[in-house]
């Protein structure tokens, strides 16, 4: 990976969780990793009064507890480039004040007027602080292209985090607050699941491997199953997730991304436009369930109490007769020549058996079972698995069929790669990559607008008044522990399948 392009990165939101658990943190390993560049200043924005050293001080103390190497000197290198500026963001009268900073670090720093806008905030602020952006014209279009030296040349990028809009209205509302004032090329709509080194190498996988693409499709695939699960609760995040849940938090954001990889055809080259517009393409093509088909099609649940604490409906700042679900199972198909008629199952949930992200590629058994009358146990041959797990371990396993020593017997064996162990690197934090391609204008792994509006449409019918009937039959409707309610299960068995539920002893 090239090093980025210098620039003043400006997080607004800097008191918040994201920015010291991840994004500084993540600056950090990059640093050390030798992919910031040296005149990259990093400008903290938030309504509480600190200076800079209080600030830096507050981020050490994260940082060393997130990055198992910690450096004091590589800390110092770039410690040395945070700053903090008390403002409130949508306050116009606050805009003088820190405009005159960030041009006091870009002209310090050597920037080159590169300028890269982190919005690290709720989703309520994101219109308001665009819209002040916009009057403080920080973003000028032509700017990029306009010198003859590219060395004078610079730009102006905008990174906006999840939840991306609340429905597909206000996602459409979003983007077109966006594209007021940035260039589509221009804004980075960050993913941090798509940071994962198994997704992305999900690629890899398909399109650098001759033997998996001429079964990449609906005649040697059986249906493909994407999970997303947490042994933990809603924590301390309950009034978020009230107004949220699962489908938004986690199906309609980071899985849908994941189908997309999954789903997606052979870009013409690896390159951001290609990418992304197969992406597009693969989400596109998703139909919109019917409202007479959603019951069959969806699974809905709320964790009730046990051993591990309180039901998500006991806990306080939860609605009386909350209809939110900390569980959610949908199946969805993509209608299109490669996918037809082959579903895609998506399941996520809070309070599960494990902690878990994986895709299960379930490949069809032999049309003519050779053996069978041939074996004792006289069983149906089964399908190869491709299983890749992304969380907590990085590893792909390949299940296929073996004769057992002794008797005529064929039996499943898998042969795997753990990539700790094969490529024997430390984890690094999904956001350092993300934001290193940000200062690079690589948008490959960012979500075009498309991309974002087309998986709205596709959840939706479960979201609105389409799932009201699987809404009110879901009142802690699971146990805590277990692999989500009944009604999953049954979900996957009126199409005569089962969902791929490893061992509690599995990592």
């Amino acid at each position: 990976m090239q090093p980025a392009d210098p620039c003043l990165l400006v997080i607004f939101g800097a008191s918040g969780d994201l920015t010291s658990r991840k994004l500084i943190p993540s600056l950090y390993q990059m640093h050390c990793a030798g992919l910031l560049s040296g005149a990259t200043q990093v400008l903290g924005v938030s309504r509480r009064p600190k200076s800079s050293e209080d600030w830096r001080g507050e981020l050490k103390s994260v940082a060393q507890k997130h990055c198992p190497t910690f450096d004091d000197s590589k800390w110092a290198e770039l410690a040395a480039r945070i700053h903090y500026f008390a403002a409130d963001a949508v306050k116009q009268a606050d805009w003088e004040g820190l405009k005159r900073e960030m041009g006091r670090l870009d002209e310090s720093g050597k920037c080159r007027g590169n300028l890269l806008l982190f919005l690290s905030v709720g989703p309520e602020l994101y219109e308001p602080i665009v819209e002040q952006i916009e009057l403080a014209g920080l973003a000028t279009e032509g700017k990029r292209w306009c010198s003859l030296n590219p060395a004078d040349r610079s730009w102006q990028r905008i990174v906006v985090e999840k939840p991306f809009g609340h429905d597909e209205v206000s996602a459409a509302s979003l983007n077109r607050a966006l594209g007021r004032v940035f260039e589509e090329e221009s804004i980075y709509r960050i993913d941090h699941y798509l940071g994962k080194e198994v997704v992305q190498s999900l690629l890899v996988l398909r399109f650098a491997n001759s033997i998996f693409e001429p079964v990449w499709n609906h005649r040697y695939i059986d249906h493909v199953q994407i999970t997303a699960s947490e042994s933990i609760g809603v924590e301390d995040r309950i009034g978020f997730y009230e107004r949220t849940g699962a489908l938004r938090d986690m199906i309609q954001s980071h899985m849908l991304q994941i189908m997309a990889f999954v789903a997606m055809e052979p870009p013409t080259n690896f390159s951001a436009d290609h990418i992304r517009s197969e992406k597009i393409k693969a989400i596109d093509a998703v139909p919109v369930v019917s409202a007479a088909s959603v019951p069959l099609c969806c699974a809905l649940g709320q964790y009730s109490s046990g051993s591990g604490g309180a039901g998500y409906a006991e806990l306080p700042g939860v609605a009386p007769q909350s209809m939110t679900e900390t569980f959610a199972a949908i199946r969805l198909t993509v209608d299109n020549w490669r996918w037809a008629r082959t579903p895609f199952y998506l399941r996520t949930g809070k309070r599960m058996a494990q902690k878990r992200t994986e895709v299960v590629v379930q490949f069809k058994p032999p049309a003519a079972d050779l053996f069978r009358g041939v074996c004792p146990d006289d069983a149906r041959l089964e399908g190869n698995r491709l299983v890749i797990e992304i969380a907590p371990l990085e590893r792909t396993t390949l299940r296929f069929a073996s004769k057992a020593p002794g008797a005529m017997r064929v039996a499943p064996v898998e042969m795997g790669v753990d990539y700790a162990k094969e490529f024997a690197t430390a984890t690094v934090e999904a956001y350092g990559p993300l934001l290193v391609d940000a200062m690079r204008g690589d948008q490959s792994l960012f979500k075009h607008r498309l991309e974002v509006e087309g998986a709205w449409k596709a959840v939706m019918p479960f979201l609105n008044e389409d799932s009201l009937e699987v809404r009110r039959a879901m009142h802690s409707n699971y146990e805590p522990g277990s692999w989500g309610p009944a009604s999953s299960t049954e979900l996957m068995a009126r199409d005569g399948r089962a969902w791929h539920n490893p061992p509690k002893s599995s990592p």
